[in-house]
């Protein structure tokens, strides 16, 4: 069975650093890859792009960054509709080859992802080609990855059921899924972008003073049952992630040295903070 490059993006250490940005644009502006890319503009075309998403209410706020790029589709709508001009390589790289796809600007209306832009200087789509000329010439990373200093990249060349295990056992996703184009870049922690999360602060009185509470047990429930749990922090405060949006009503239970407090909190399109609880 043949083996084909995917991308494990993880986006629980991406620090926004953008070395992979700068990477790609050190790689591509002023050089020309002939049969792979021409080069890419200075300005205007990031081939490799971060998405930022902010989560929570004040005073309990996160923000993630979501790396975006070509996903090198096995049923890519590009291929579909630019014909010669864009082909599938074996090991499966998408390449939109640079001579056959002078002029065609429709192409990067083609990519749902907007992962292709245009070069009005050379009158080219163009796209990240997931460092093909590296790997060609014996590399097994890529610049994104040789960048990176906190591993938020890991390229990975195996069969597509050894990729699909991998898909399986670390509950890696794609983006836009419902589009059916079969991605060969998978997204590592997607919840932190997707999904939300709900916090509080815990407090109880000590002599007549209110102080926070840490190492508080905060259990979450749904209709009677347990679907997450953990402890406050030296700020009494607490955070639960992982609920789906628009999911309903929760009950958030809170015990301590202090006391006990309880609660409910509707998740509906963000992540709510629940307020403060003073145990009792």
């Amino acid at each position: 069975m043949s083996k084909k490059w995917n991308m494990i993006v993880d986006i629980e250490p991406c620090n926004n650093c953008r070395g992979c940005f700068l990477a790609v644009k050190d790689e591509h502006t002023g050089n020309d890859f002939p049969g792979y890319a021409a080069e890419q503009p200075a300005m205007g075309a990031n081939w490799l792009d971060i998405e930022r998403t902010e989560r929570g209410e004040y005073p309990i706020v996160d923000a993630h960054y979501l790396p975006v790029m070509c996903n090198h589709c096995d049923d890519a709508p590009c291929m579909e509709k630019g014909g010669d001009a864009v082909k599938k390589r074996p090991d499966g790289i998408v390449i939109i080859d640079p001579k056959k796809a002078k002029g065609r600007k429709d192409l990067v209306d083609a990519c749902p992802y907007g992962a292709i832009s245009w070069n009005e200087e050379l009158e080219l789509p163009q796209t990240w080609i997931f460092d093909a000329h590296l790997l060609d010439s014996g590399w097994d990373i890529t610049r994104a990855e040789q960048s990176c200093p906190v591993d938020v990249f890991k390229s990975v060349k195996v069969s597509d059921g050894d990729m699909q295990k991998r898909v399986n056992d670390e509950g890696l996703e794609v983006l836009k899924p419902e589009l059916g184009t079969k991605p060969r870049v998978y997204y590592k922690n997607m919840h932190l972008i997707t999904q939300c999360f709900v916090g509080g602060t815990v407090v109880a009185t000590v002599d007549g003073i209110e102080e926070c509470v840490e190492g508080a047990e905060v259990v979450v429930k749904q209709n009677g049952n347990e679907v997450g749990r953990t402890t406050t922090d030296t700020f009494g405060e607490f955070k639960i992630d992982r609920f789906d949006k628009n999911s309903g009503s929760y009950e958030i239970e809170v015990s301590g040295e202090a006391g006990k407090a309880a609660t409910t909190v509707e998740v509906a399109d963000g992540s709510p903070y629940v307020g403060v609880m003073s145990l009792s």
